[in-house]
């Protein structure tokens, strides 16, 4: 059984633009303007998720609820509710700002409210690629979907809204961070979903592959469905942006199709930023909103359903 998931259909004249952005991908992927540093916002190493410090248990027990709670059937529930996007009519801007009140607790690098990761992301490829004003937004928006935690939006727990991604409806690879816990997860010993390709086929394309629900997918399915004009690496860097096991450590692969795999330079361009730009050094948020605001008005309606 294969899940489907409706895709734009794309015309001439995008299928052009999208052939190009597939040439520049090739190109800037070679670009090494970004500095990496060499530890986080706590002296650690970045993603190091045994290193003793004050959120290692915090990152440890999130990792754990995840990877017992996210079935098979708890993901296809969560779609069937969250794609009704009832839950607010607000403008991108606005929800931005909710970010505020969100501090991931998945993540061992950084431990400021959201909003700032956004900025200290997005500036940093602005610096790098003025050229590529999607990209800029595709930064900003990303974590959008952890607004998931607040009460208006459902106040889910943060297992179900943050942390590395992975499919479910097949095997739990070994490369997911904390894999141990999986032998809790009802799916584990189930013989539908305990294959390496389970309920999917080889190249069967990533759209069609169920993921651990969570802001990746929420974020996507709110900008797909309010009619975005964001390119199709945009899309995919927001759906699968935190599916580490992925386009870190190479696993999954045999589920991807050509597309998936030419996005997927997108991603890579994207991840070092996202994971590396986390700092304690904090971007003034009024100085740098009118040049945003201007990015959301030419890809996104004034006000979005969510």
């Amino acid at each position: 059984m294969t899940i489907c998931i409706e895709s734009p259909e794309l015309t001439a004249a995008t299928l052009g633009d999208e052939k190009k952005m597939q040439t520049d991908a090739d190109k800037l992927a070679s670009k090494e303007e970004f500095a990496v540093p060499e530890n986080n916002a706590f002296g650690k190493s970045f993603r190091d998720y045994e290193a003793d410090g004050e959120r290692k248990d915090i990152v440890e027990q999130h990792y754990k609820l995840s990877h017992i709670n996210q079935t098979y059937d708890f993901v296809k529930r969560m779609r069937e509710e969250y794609k009704k996007l009832d839950k607010a009519e607000m403008g991108i801007w606005e929800c931005c700002e909710l970010l505020n009140e969100v501090v991931d607790d998945s993540d061992p690098d950084l431990d400021e409210p959201q909003i700032q990761h956004l900025l200290q992301s997005t500036e940093a490829i602005r610096k790098d690629y003025p050229e590529e004003d999607w990209l800029h937004l595709t930064a900003l928006i990303h974590d959008l979907g952890k607004i998931l935690v607040l009460p208006k939006f459902g106040g889910l727990p943060q297992w179900a809204v943050v942390g590395d991604t992975f499919p479910v409806g097949c095997a739990f690879d070994d490369s997911n961070v904390h894999h141990k816990y999986f032998k809790e997860n009802p799916d584990f010993n189930n013989p539908n979903y305990n294959s390496k390709n389970g309920v999917y086929s080889e190249g069967c394309g990533l759209d069609n592959v169920l993921m651990s629900w969570g802001h990746d997918d929420y974020m996507y399915m709110v900008a797909k469905e309010n009619g975005t004009t964001l390119p199709s690496a945009g899309s995919f860097i927001i759906r699968y942006h935190s599916f580490y096991p992925l386009h870190k450590h190479g696993a999954y692969t045999q589920l991807m199709n050509e597309e998936d795999k030419e996005n997927m330079k997108w991603l890579k361009i994207f991840n070092k930023y996202d994971l590396y730009s986390k700092s304690k050094v904090l971007v003034d948020v009024e100085e740098v909103k009118p040049y945003y605001e201007s990015l959301i008005a030419k890809y996104f309606p004034a006000k979005l359903n969510w």
